[in-house]
């Protein structure tokens, strides 16, 4: 497909995948900030639990942009799959078939033929697509920005305990920061769904600390 047919038609990231992105690195950190044993705990085992948090954010991170661009580079394939199959279609109805298939089901509900077969011409005027579909500058960048989503989620919650050498007190604001951007998290949430933002905010608020209990309880 030509470039311009390949390159990404939507933002880097959507609302709500950011908003995904900052709860699971929240998660993934307060199953480290919350098995830490503050009435134990020295200098040794607040920079222990540092090193696990950020390293597991990290390698989190990085699995998590791999993952992004191996969707797009999985999307990119498939439209340029659509495209082939149209422009080698002998039959103009089977073609609008593929272009109606490969619309979201909204709009493909009350797309009407004529529409469809503009659709048709249109893209039949277009080149052949590559044989194989590349990635973007902007998909790398998508990537990044999944990695520096996950990984900076961490920074907030771990730095009570670079800023103070108690780490009782540590662990409290940790907590509270946590917490504080869970329901942050979730009032965004609430506004792209539509909802009200402080009861999804609370709803998230629950739900977070629900996953990431059970994430220590089953060892992770």
């Amino acid at each position: 497909m030509p470039e311009q047919l390949l390159a990404p038609t939507r933002r880097v990231l959507e609302p709500h995948e950011r908003v995904a992105e900052v709860l699971f690195g929240l998660i993934m950190v307060l199953t480290f900030t919350g098995s830490l044993s503050v009435a134990q705990a020295g200098r040794d085992d607040v920079r222990t639990m540092l090193i696990g948090a950020l390293g597991c954010n990290l390698a989190w991170g990085i699995i998590d942009a791999v993952l992004y661009l191996m969707g797009a580079l999985a999307e990119k394939s498939r439209d340029a799959r659509i495209l082939h199959a149209v422009h080698h279609s002998k039959d103009d109805a089977q073609a609008q078939q593929l272009i109606a298939a490969a619309l979201p089901a909204s709009l493909a509900s009350v797309v009407q033929p004529a529409e469809l077969e503009t659709m048709r011409r249109a893209l039949q005027r277009l080149p052949d697509p590559p044989a194989r579909a590349h990635l973007h500058r902007s998909d790398y960048v998508g990537a990044v920005a999944v990695f520096l989503l996950v990984f900076l989620s961490t920074f907030p919650v771990a730095l009570p305990f670079l800023c103070t050498a108690d780490a009782a007190l540590a662990k409290r604001l940790s907590n509270v920061v946590a917490l504080a951007m869970l329901f942050g998290a979730g009032a965004v949430y609430g506004r792209i769904i539509g909802r009200t933002p402080w009861l999804v905010g609370v709803v998230m608020f629950l739900l977070g600390t629900a996953l990431a209990g059970m994430t220590m309880a089953l060892g992770g």
